[in-house]
């Protein structure tokens, strides 16, 4: 069963073909500057052959149309036509409290999806795009919404109820939703494997690091709290989000420096974080050359980013009642050894020791903790195009039984 795995944006197109046979990826692609002229598109194959072309990509119909014709090129390709994709996974960000798995995709869960809008203004819209392109360029091949939300759908209502009216979240749905679930629920199973576990007996917090970042803890396999809220603003400081701040100080800068609703959420989103305290740079290699340097305020970004990050640590292990591991995953978390031994430094009260020379690695998976740890600590590189194509290739067998006229 080969799997085409899709992650639309609102200008962009991610995409990888993925044989699930060995779960090997046999191509793995980007169209660019969608909407825009001058789109580009690459793919580049299991061997390492690359295609890249430039050409206009006016919509995400079109783009998918140019995936399909770069999938089967006679030079770059990796399948003879598009009969050979037997179904399609896509990313979206969010899936309300509906979905607490992925869905074989049909009518109702389109407008489920589109019910999200409002959750998810800057996701959801650009993921049904995707989703509506592979139903007309692809008709009959069955799809599946794999959703951000879905994993954290576990949570404990006194975990995801904040302490405003009631009747917000009855009318508004208004609580804790959480996101990164697709990243969170891969690395917490390969953490049951690397420690020799089922994954229900296992008691992981998984450090989701980028220029986006979430923690979660997991317990039994199962998210049951996380640092990302209503939107993927609260939790940690970011790259360019500021995290979890006094509700107060909203109105507050409002106020004061004349902001309207929506430039104060820019400010929040796009101009805070490291970003904003650093005022150099939200990629952490900068962060990183700057204070060393001697920079003040690179050094308080990283401190902040760090110290956020270690509370949910120590605020995890509570609610785990003791944790058997803490991984680190995503681009910061992959390969910043400096990154996680500011997070980790200090924390060997709670019995989290690692060992300096392995933390030096960079995007392999690895146990980096010392022998004598009590918690180990685990460096596991995330694959959400595979989680996702998994989860579609289980939801369609199962759905194939159902229904004789799915064809996988």
């Amino acid at each position: 069963m080969k799997v085409l795995v899709i992650n639309a944006g609102s200008s962009s197109l991610k995409y990888q073909l993925i044989d699930m046979a060995n779960e090997s990826a046999l191509a793995v692609g980007l169209c660019e500057r969608i909407g825009v002229n001058n789109g580009i598109i690459t793919q580049k194959r299991f061997d390492g052959k690359k295609l890249e072309e430039q050409t206009d990509l006016p919509t995400h119909k079109l783009a998918l149309a140019e995936v399909v014709k770069a999938l089967t090129d006679p030079e770059f390709g990796v399948i003879k036509d598009m009969t050979e994709i037997n179904a399609v996974g896509h990313r979206v960000v969010h899936g309300g409290e509906q979905f607490t798995t992925s869905a074989l995709i049909d009518t109702s869960v389109e407008q489920a999806i589109k019910d999200c809008f409002e959750l998810a203004p800057l996701h959801n819209p650009p993921n049904m795009m995707g989703i509506t392109a592979c139903a007309e360029i692809m008709p009959g091949t069955p799809m599946v919404a794999v959703f951000d939300t879905a994993f954290h759908m576990t949570l404990p209502a006194y975990a995801y109820m904040y302490a405003l009216p009631y009747d917000l979240y009855e009318k508004h749905g208004i609580r804790k939703y959480g996101f990164h679930g697709t990243s969170h629920m891969y690395v917490a199973r390969r953490a049951a494997a690397m420690l020799g576990k089922s994954e229900k007996d296992v008691k992981v917090i998984t450090c989701h690091l980028g220029n986006g970042s979430s923690i979660t803890a997991v317990k039994g396999g199962k998210s049951i709290e996380t640092s990302m809220g209503f939107t993927p603003l609260e939790g940690v400081a970011m790259g360019t989000r500021c995290g979890s701040i006094d509700p107060a100080v909203v109105p507050f800068i409002m106020e004061k420096e004349g902001l309207s609703t929506r430039e104060i959420d820019s400010l929040m989103n796009k101009k805070s974080g490291v970003l904003g305290i650093s005022g150099i740079s939200n990629d952490f290699r900068d962060l990183d050359e700057a204070a060393s340097n001697g920079n003040q305020r690179a050094e308080l970004a990283l401190e902040v980013f760090a110290y956020k990050i270690k509370k949910f640590i120590g605020e995890y292990s509570a609610v785990l009642n003791g944790a058997d591991a803490v991984v680190f995953t995503a681009g910061i978390g992959e390969n910043s050894a400096t990154i996680r031994q500011r997070i980790l430094s200090g924390l060997e009260g709670l019995g989290i020791k690692i060992d300096d020379e392995k933390n030096k690695i960079r995007g392999q998976e690895i146990d980096i903790s010392t022998p004598d740890s009590k918690v180990r600590v685990l460096v596991i590189p995330t694959n959400e195009e595979l989680a996702i194509a998994r989860d579609t290739k289980e939801v369609c067998e199962t759905e194939y039984k159902l229904h004789s006229s799915i064809t996988v």
